[in-house]
């Protein structure tokens, strides 16, 4: 599917491009990775803070096209999650990987599941490499 489609069928809406506002969502990202970092916290808000650094960073790139996702409709996390290959080309294997953790934080946050030192770690890694990809390309396509 392609950011058009998702614009026609409603998960996404048109957004002004606003440099100021995507450097907050990225520092924003980069105080969660630091808060996620903090071992004396549970592993389920290490998690969590995380998982938020996934979100904020991937909403930064649908913004740095023009978008955003439509938080009046059910499932915008997903949609945001999987429009990152649209936004800045990162690879679809990856996103089934950021998709099992938005997943994965759905069953905890609902059905109060544990969340161990393990899930959190790899969950901090790949908001760490998306952050990074989002970055580079910011840079590389919008300096």
């Amino acid at each position: 599917m392609s950011v058009e489609n998702l614009l026609k069928i409603g998960r996404l809406k048109t957004h002004p491009l606003n440099a100021e506002e995507i450097e907050r969502l990225l520092n924003a990202a980069r105080r969660n990775l630091r808060d996620a970092r903090v071992t004396s916290i549970s592993a389920e808000t290490r998690f969590d803070a995380a998982y938020k650094a996934i979100v904020q960073s991937a909403l930064a790139a649908l913004m740095m096209h023009g978008y955003r996702p439509d938080t009046n409709r059910p499932g915008h996390h997903m949609t945001v999650v999987q429009s990152v290959p649209l936004t800045v080309g990162i690879a679809a294997k990856r996103v089934a990987v950021l998709d099992t953790l938005r997943r994965q934080r759905n069953v905890a946050d609902y059905t109060g599941d544990d969340i161990d030192d393990s899930s959190a770690q790899h969950c901090i890694d790949e908001a760490n490499r998306l952050l990074d990809g989002v970055v580079a390309w910011y840079r590389a396509n919008r300096s």
